[in-house]
């Protein structure tokens, strides 16, 4: 962009009445959405279009001067949807969507039913599962959030004697668990 006096790297068109009024329902959009890079970038446009100069905005917004003849180029070529703030797009997945579908079912269905010896899912387990059936390997810490995604949650067992007497346990947690628990030592006598 060559060098232009304040306001002017903006064409009449976004200067205009209408684009001014598009740029101020965006800022007000922005605040209330808590997009706040989205907000700033709007609100160092309106300075710029106000004759303010880049590097008074630049230093009030805490950015560089680059960043605000950025903005001030994205806003020159797309408007008030150049200002809007984009989630990355992150790598494809590993699984597309035709393939979660039948693993969600899989899990589902349990491990008995895909030819494992447990009869509780394990976060390896699955991994593996995903290896065999679909040729993609998964960390096994990214194994959990990738069931999260699928709608699954971490279930644990609860660690209970497969032939424990309730009446003897209670029992015991009344009478004999009292007499050997710890008790604060005597204070010795001054």
């Amino acid at each position: 962009m060559a060098r232009s006096k304040n306001g002017e790297a903006i064409t009449a068109r976004g200067r205009s009445r209408s684009a001014l009024k598009k740029l101020r329902r965006f800022i007000r959009e922005r605040k209330a959405a808590s997009d706040l890079n989205a907000w700033r970038r709007g609100l160092a446009i309106l300075g710029y279009i106000k004759k303010r100069r880049v590097i008074d905005l630049a230093a009030e917004y805490e950015v560089t001067r680059g960043s605000v003849n950025r903005w001030l180029q994205w806003y020159e070529a797309m408007g008030v949807e150049g200002l809007r703030t984009e989630k990355p797009p992150g790598p494809t997945p590993k699984l597309d969507a035709a393939q979660r579908d039948p693993l969600a079912a899989l899990v589902d269905a349990g491990p008995l039913a895909a030819g494992y010896q447990s009869g509780v899912w394990t976060g390896p387990m699955i991994g593996d599962l995903i290896e065999q059936r679909f040729g993609a390997r998964y960390h096994k810490h990214h194994v959990p959030r990738l069931l999260h995604e699928l709608g699954f949650s971490i279930q644990r067992p609860r660690k209970r004697l497969a032939r424990a007497d309730a009446e003897q346990q209670a029992n015991w947690l009344r009478k004999k668990f009292p007499a050997i628990k710890k008790r604060p030592a005597p204070v010795a006598a001054s």
